[in-house]
């Protein structure tokens, strides 16, 4: 007996295959949930922009500190001791191993009445004659004033300025090992003509005054300039071998390569007169001087200081664009 199909089932309705629509309640726990997260992230951005404008009115203020803070000098005993004064570094105007900061170290020294003598501790390659000439200058003028003695212990070098300053002492103390000497001046610099050629470059260089582009890298060298710079250094080298014949005086050991830019080691630069004795600062002070008690009188820049003065500006104008670029919060 055949049997009819069963009839297919009724396809569902079109609205059934589709989620149904959220209600009201739904739509608003959505626009909480995004209110929430909207204001959420307000407030983070909102601290993120307040601790950037704490930390550079933090900074500006670190660079206005450290721009008027004066170091304290040390208060020396009145009792005897030995007054040391550092010749470190590079000499130069903007370096701690200045003509300014030396000078005032030294009068410190000279002028403390429990200071039997006055010790420079040299480590030092040398730098700038004219920074090197005032110090020299200075000693000179405290010991005439002072009546005291001046004597230099080197480290690990005294060549160049270094030398020059330690010409103006009594006597020169250095280790075995110390390089010492380099008495000579140099100017150095660079030439591109024939590079700047190869590549097809053109130098233009407008002047008033023949010479105001004097030595200029980029273009080719002038004779006669060389030759003027060339008398200019050697006077100054005969400046500087003036000033070490007169420190040194017969003690000095003169052989031709002295005023060359050689160096030595410690133990010939005693044999050439350029060193009185093997000794260091504990040895000068307790031996020489007789007071074994030392003293620092160099003025130091703190860390402050140093960073005031290489970033205090660009520090202080940047915290200033940084602040004016944020946009404030109403």
């Amino acid at each position: 007996m055949l049997q009819a199909a069963p009839a297919a089932p009724a396809p569902a309705p079109a609205a059934a295959s589709v989620a149904a629509p959220a209600g009201a309640g739904g739509y608003e726990a959505l626009v909480a949930q995004f209110a929430q997260d909207y204001l959420r992230d307000r407030r983070a951005e909102r601290r993120w922009r307040t601790g950037f404008r704490l930390l550079w009115l933090g900074l500006a203020l670190f660079v206005a500190w450290a721009l008027f803070y004066q170091p304290h000098h040390v208060t020396a005993p009145n009792t005897p001791h030995t007054a040391l004064v550092e010749v470190r570094g590079e000499i130069s105007a903007d370096t701690e191993a200045s003509a300014e900061l030396m000078l005032a170290a030294l009068r410190n020294a000279f002028e403390d009445q429990g200071a039997q003598a006055v010790v420079l501790r040299i480590n030092s390659p040398g730098g700038s004659p004219v920074q090197a000439g005032i110090v020299y200058d200075e000693i000179q003028r405290l010991k005439a004033k002072h009546g005291k003695k001046v004597y230099a212990v080197v480290e690990e070098i005294c060549a160049s300025g270094a030398y020059y300053i330690a010409a103006a002492a009594d006597d020169i103390y250095v280790d075995k090992a110390s390089i010492v000497g380099s008495i000579g001046v140099l100017m150095d610099g660079f030439g591109f003509t024939g590079l700047m050629e190869k590549l097809g470059i053109e130098r233009r260089l407008l002047t008033a005054g023949e010479n105001k582009g004097m030595l200029d890298p980029y273009t080719k060298e002038n004779p006669r300039q060389k030759a003027f710079a060339q008398a200019m250094l050697d006077q100054i080298h005969r400046q500087f071998i003036a000033v070490v014949r007169e420190g040194r005086g017969e003690r000095l050991k003169e052989t031709p390569e002295m005023f060359s830019g050689l160096f030595w080691n410690g133990e010939e630069a005693v044999k050439l007169g350029l060193a009185d004795g093997l000794g260091n600062l504990d040895f000068v002070a307790r031996e020489v001087v007789k007071a074994e008690e030392v003293i620092d009188y160099t003025p130091r820049d703190n860390v402050a200081e140093r960073l005031a003065k290489r970033f205090g500006a660009a520090m202080g104008e940047g915290a200033v664009k940084a602040l004016r670029q944020i946009p404030a919060i109403h």
